[in-house]
């Protein structure tokens, strides 16, 4: 057989270290964008546990608060993007506009139903 053969046990060889090399591209590729969030995306996210997302309105400390108890706060227009929120392993409280976890429950509760 000659180098030039396709099934040549250089070519072979070249070959499947290709393809290996390519599998572990794939599946750090894969990894990455599962780990990535796209807001408006159906893709899920890491979630806040629930009764555990304390939020700070008026100088007041609420919480621990459900993802239910979010909504009906958005829905009564008590809570904003500028509200600060904090979850246990957070350093400081942020604005909900800075925590992905939080914000996800406020873009998925719908606008009020005006006829």
């Amino acid at each position: 057989m000659d180098d030039s053969n396709f099934f040549s046990l250089d070519r072979l060889v070249e070959f499947g270290m290709s393809a290996a090399i390519a599998q572990q591209m794939i599946g750090s590729m894969n990894q990455s964008m599962q780990q990535m969030f796209t807001p408006g995306s159906i893709q899920t996210m890491p979630q806040a546990q629930a009764s555990r997302i304390y939020v700070g309105i008026d100088g007041v400390q609420h919480g621990p608060l459900s993802e239910s108890d979010i909504v009906s706060l958005v829905q009564q227009k008590r809570i904003t993007k500028d509200t600060l929120a904090w979850l246990p392993g957070m350093a400081a409280w942020k604005p909900i506009e800075q925590v992905p976890e939080v914000l996800r429950i406020i873009a998925m509760t719908p606008p009020p139903l005006v006829p």
